[in-house]
């Protein structure tokens, strides 16, 4: 695709185009391992994207066993179920509800941080919308990585999580098929709002 150079981001237009513009989610992918040392690299990364408080709510499981990818494409739906038991790594993206217990490690100037969460019911709001702007980051940081994603919301959250942490305070909110792309992997780019359509100034 041809790039027009905007002298205003800083980043270069490869950089530019590898991250966003010629970036797409992958509906299929090649027989090709992603490694741990790939996955540790993105999360080393987007670890310092911010969050509410210093949060960090985020929590990743990364399925690789054939016995766990069955178990969990049992809670996909529709087409991501194949989607899911043929990609290279599949990571289940979630927040851990207990996330204030690391506020002092994370937050250490505000001592009384931890009690603002005592609310169950505020931990899941908070954890799952800053678990949602950490996704975004681990999308950009697998693109950064020469990666492709394939983020879907078609599961059964409760019953992912019932099935791999039962008990457990892990709650799921997306997951990620990762890998490089295989053949015909994208769906033709779909439009986007323009600027005007987007931005209000007041």
């Amino acid at each position: 695709m041809t790039t027009l150079v905007d002298p205003t981001l800083s980043l270069s237009a490869e950089a530019q185009d590898l991250l966003f513009r010629e970036a797409r989610t992958a509906n299929s992918f090649r027989d090709e391992p992603v490694s741990e040392e790939q996955v540790q690299a993105i999360y080393e990364l987007v670890k310092f994207g911010p969050t509410a408080a210093n949060q960090q709510p985020l929590r990743l499981l990364l399925v690789r066993s054939s016995e766990a990818r069955a178990r969990l494409a049992e809670h996909m739906s529709g087409n991501n179920k194949a989607k899911t038991a043929a990609a290279p790594l599949v990571a289940v993206l979630g927040y851990d509800l207990d996330f204030h217990e690391n506020a002092a490690k994370t937050f250490p100037h505000f001592p009384g941080i931890k009690d603002a969460f005592a609310e169950e019911s505020s931990r899941h709001a908070s954890g799952r919308d800053n678990a949602f702007l950490q996704a975004g980051y681990f999308i950009v940081g697998v693109r950064a990585a020469g990666l492709a994603a394939g983020p879907m919301a078609g599961f059964d959250g409760p019953g992912i999580d019932a099935e791999f942490f039962p008990g457990g305070t892990f709650r799921s909110v997306l997951v990620v098929n990762l890998g490089q792309p295989g053949p015909d992997a994208w769906f033709n780019r779909l439009p986007r709002l323009a600027y005007d359509e987007v931005v209000t100034t007041v």
